[in-house]
């Protein structure tokens, strides 16, 4: 049989479509995903002298830090929670999404030597960082349940389950795209631009402040210069971070306009960071 009439079982083309998340070929690719995902959870404390401890001691100590300066020194109200257990809300959520950015936006140069000498699909790269991230999202999650069953028995604290709870997967999803598609926006570009390696741990010190991580939305409207407010409510970040406090504290501000504006940000966030990405991969190699 000739080869021109072969039937061949699988073919490789630089052809895209504009928006190609191909989800049959990255199911056929998913024992790769799974060793990726192992491989980003096992080497990153893999020669360090506390190894896992790691993932327990930095929300910890980032929210000792915010208690003292944001809450004893500086004031800022809790709406009724122990600053502790507010804090750890926030920096939980805040910790997966700048895991999820930071790691993708280092996609290309940080595997262009695979990407150099074997096909396969290039988005189970940063899918692999999202998805390993889950396991460090869940034990700082256990560490925040931990402190409020603490202040649970010893100061009687309880406000009660809200209703938002239920949506909770929803907001790990948003959190996880916007990060993803941030995170391939800045790949692309990195290929070109080195130095955006180095604004992106910059950049990312600065947007936590203006997303409401270290103080409620309530307090920023109060105090803030109204541009400043404006800036913070309308962050997409803000609304997330405000959603995670919602659920786990019952506390905070929610509303279904603010939920349906984030969600088309992430939306169109990733599937913008898709479109970058796939069309970056096709020469990518050439530049970095």
């Amino acid at each position: 049989m000739s080869a021109n009439n072969e039937d061949w079982l699988y073919e490789i083309s630089a052809k895209r479509k504009l928006i190609d998340l191909n989800f049959k070929e990255i199911w056929r690719y998913r024992d790769l995903l799974v060793l990726l995902v192992k491989r980003d959870i096992t080497t990153v404390y893999k020669q360090t002298i506390l190894g896992p401890l790691w993932f327990f001691i930095q929300p910890l100590f980032t929210a000792i830090i915010f208690t003292l300066i944001f809450n004893n020194l500086g004031a800022i109200k809790t709406e009724g929670v122990p600053p502790m257990l507010f804090n750890l809300a926030g920096i939980t959520a805040w910790n997966y999404f700048t895991a999820c950015l930071t790691k993708t936006s280092n996609t290309f140069k940080s595997n262009q030597n695979i990407f150099g000498k074997v096909y396969f699909p290039r988005v189970i790269m940063p899918l692999s960082v999202t998805v390993s991230n889950l396991l460090k999202f869940g034990i700082q999650l256990l560490i925040f349940f931990a402190f409020y069953a603490y202040y649970y028995v010893t100061l009687d604290f309880n406000n009660g389950v809200s209703l938002l709870i239920l949506m909770f997967p929803v907001y790990l999803f948003m959190v996880a795209i916007l990060g993803l598609g941030m995170g391939m926006i800045i790949s692309a570009f990195t290929t070109k631009y080195r130095d955006l390696s180095v604004l992106v741990g910059f950049a990312t010190s600065l947007l936590m402040y203006v997303s409401a991580v270290p103080y409620p939305l309530s307090e920023a409207q109060n105090k803030f210069p109204a541009w400043v407010a404006q800036l913070v409510t309308y962050n997409p970040l803000t609304q997330l971070i405000e959603g995670f406090r919602v659920m786990l504290l019952n506390t905070g501000t929610f509303n279904w306009i603010g939920f349906a504006y984030t969600l088309a940000v992430c939306m169109v966030v990733f599937i913008l960071g898709l479109i970058i990405f796939n069309r970056t991969e096709k020469s990518f190699i050439d530049t970095v």
